[in-house]
């Protein structure tokens, strides 16, 4: 009778010292871990000895080491992290100096699976040398090798402990040190302490202390262009915390940004940076009060407007991005109407990318017109009502067919964002009016034949559900059409009318 599976991995991790090619050997190991579940490897791994398989990584053969780790992989998942921790030190720090960027991964991955454990971190914290050498990775060529890193000292960082490891010790020369090996290790450093800066009012203090936040905001106003580019991106991350946003307000720095957007009209190489500094007012905008923002920062609303009116595709499609933020509110809705006739012609230039631009942007403006026109059941004051409508007939001489045009071209996603505009306005009686009225509209929501994939029939469920749950669908459709609507939502959006077939004797 056939070995077990369990018995075949004791005998083979028992005989791979010992072996003088063990490749074959790690193959046959190789499908044996990965065929057992995870539940029983935890009861079995415990009671090998897995310092043989960590030697063979040691090796020259590529295959022999590719192997290696992936049997480590597996068998070390299956190990309380506080018993890796506890007997494989040595080896954890050996697989950090390995040449093989491979080895290294796997080494940091299980770091970052210790610090995870509460009661497994403090082994960390006790091996400065093994922290020093993750800190390392982060300047190391392969960018894998350094996210996994910046993964784990990440994770690290979230005890006070770590806090204290990392900036009140030596690592934090080490981290300087690493910074000074290029831009790009330098930026990698930077997205580490944004990282940890983003977890909490005290980690910032500690970012704040070792200079780098300070650094990183000098470099974000500097002159060079390019790097204000990757600095903004970082910023903006800080700033989606709350205690990141009082911070850079209390050191001017919204305001720097807002200046930097209105000396950008005499810079030739604003168009670098200059979708930066819009995308990091528009977060603001969600996190706070889009009317607050666009009122303290005026110049952010003018140059959204702006680059919505322009002719560069890049800048046109942060605008429209924009525009679906600020709008996706109403308080945000607000603030575009107030801009008057100068937001009515850019509703038109909407109306004219979702025609004919290209695909991505045609999508791109249907998702920012859905977003603009959609309003919550509870807000329908006549006022945002007619304000809607007024935005709707701006997109085009017919704004209903245009859309219904797009939503029949056969591609999913210009029919699926067509069918988001419908489903944003289907609740307002005036677009209901405008439906009912358009020959064959009806027809077509309650037709599954024009809606051939699943992300298609999702869109038009949407669609008839929020027509049913309307309460002015019933008087403006008439009973009639609103049943058949009902009848549609009942059967879901999958439903397939079956066909039956009757046999006639001598019928080919």
């Amino acid at each position: 009778m056939a070995a077990s599976p369990e018995v075949d991995i004791e005998r083979l991790v028992a005989e791979l010292p010992l072996l003088e090619e063990p490749v074959e050997s790690l193959r046959m190991l190789k499908t044996a871990v990965l065929a057992l579940p995870m539940s029983t490897l935890r009861v079995r791994v415990p009671g090998l000895r897995l310092k043989g398989l960590f030697n063979l990584l040691n090796g020259d053969d590529r295959e022999q080491i590719a192997l290696c780790v992936s049997v480590l992989e597996r068998l070390l998942e299956a190990l309380d992290p506080v018993f890796v921790a506890q007997n494989f030190k040595e080896e954890l720090q050996r697989g950090l100096y390995h040449p093989d960027d491979t080895v290294k991964i796997l080494t940091v991955s299980q770091v970052g699976r210790i610090v995870e454990s509460s009661e497994a971190i403090a082994e960390i914290f006790n091996n400065i040398e093994l922290l020093k050498q993750i800190i390392h990775c982060i300047g190391g060529e392969k960018i894998s090798v350094a996210k996994e890193a910046i993964k784990s000292l990440s994770r690290i960082a979230q005890t006070k402990a770590g806090l204290e490891a990392l900036f009140v010790s030596t690592l934090l020369n080490d981290l300087k040190n690493v910074m000074a090996i290029s831009d790009i290790v330098r930026y990698r450093v930077f997205e580490l302490i944004v990282e940890i800066s983003s977890v909490s009012e005290e980690s910032l203090g500690y970012c704040i202390k070792s200079g780098f936040i300070s650094q990183l905001l000098e470099e974000l106003t500097g002159d060079d262009v390019l790097v204000r580019v990757t600095c903004i991106e970082m910023v903006t991350t800080l700033a989606s915390t709350f205690h990141g946003r009082k911070y850079l307000a209390e050191q001017g720095i919204i305001d720097k940004i807002s200046n930097m957007i209105i000396s950008s009209e005499s810079d030739p190489f604003s168009g670098f940076y200059v979708p930066g500094l819009v995308k990091f007012f528009g977060n603001l905008a969600i996190m706070d009060s889009p009317q607050q923002i666009c009122e303290r920062y005026p110049a952010f609303v003018g140059k959204v407007l702006e680059m919505a009116e322009g002719h560069d595709v890049t800048m046109i499609g942060v605008a429209v991005d924009t525009l679906a933020i600020l709008g996706s509110s109403v308080e945000g809705k607000q603030v575009l109407q107030k801009t008057g006739g100068r937001f009515q012609a850019i509703f038109k230039k909407l109306g004219n990318h979702a025609q004919s631009a290209s695909t991505e942007l045609r999508v791109r403006c249907l998702d920012a017109i859905s977003s603009l026109l959609y309003l919550p059941p509870d807000q329908h004051t006549d006022d945002l009502l007619a304000m809607t409508a007024f935005w709707f007939s701006s997109l085009s001489t017919q704004p209903l067919e245009m859309l219904r045009s797009i939503s029949t071209q056969p591609f999913p996603e210009l029919h699926c964002g067509a069918l988001r505009v419908f489903t944003a306005i289907a609740n307002q009686p005036w677009a209901q009016k405008l439906m009912i009225n358009s020959p064959g509209f009806v027809e077509y929501i309650i037709d599954r034949r024009v809606d051939p994939d699943k992300p298609s029939k999702d869109a038009k469920f949407e669609l008839v559900k929020a027509l049913v749950n309307s309460p002015t669908t019933a008087e403006t459709f008439g009973n009639q059409h609103y049943l058949r609507l009902r009848a549609y939502m009942r059967d879901g959006p999958y439903y397939v009318k079956a066909i039956s077939t009757v046999a006639v004797e001598g019928a080919e």
